[in-house]
């Protein structure tokens, strides 16, 4: 199961990021790109982020994963298709091998929703 390495990836870069901030902001939401041809299963991926996350401080953040399909270009036809995962790769036309992967391996962060840690103990600019 390669989600969880690739939780615990995800984890240490958000934790890097977390780390860099002055107010250790709360995080709420993490928004990731996956493509299809990643192999990735979003259940699973979810399911490790909630186990690996508890006691931490992502605890309680949600993983909203947008799922990119997998789009081939064909370079004979000019068109592109949508191949069918694990059945037919080969462009439906003219039958040339999938050699151009227009989208579906994109593996990454969108954007992470957060709010200061303790924005009402700040003091207000210029004072």
């Amino acid at each position: 199961m390669h989600e969880t390495d690739m939780t615990k990836a995800l984890i240490l870069t958000v934790k890097d990021w977390w780390e860099s901030q002055p107010d250790r902001p709360t995080i709420h939401r993490i928004h990731l790109i996956v493509g299809q041809f990643t192999c990735v299963e979003p259940a699973s991926l979810r399911f490790a982020f909630e186990v690996q996350t508890q006691n931490t401080f992502l605890h309680g953040a949600e993983l909203a994963i947008q799922e990119t399909p997998l789009i081939a270009f064909c370079h004979t036809c000019q068109q592109e298709y949508a191949p069918e995962i694990g059945l037919q790769y080969a462009c439906p036309t003219c039958h040339a091998p999938m050699d151009d992967i227009r989208s579906g391996r994109e593996l990454k962060i969108d954007r992470i929703e957060y709010a200061a840690a303790h924005s009402a103990d700040l003091a207000p600019i210029g004072k």
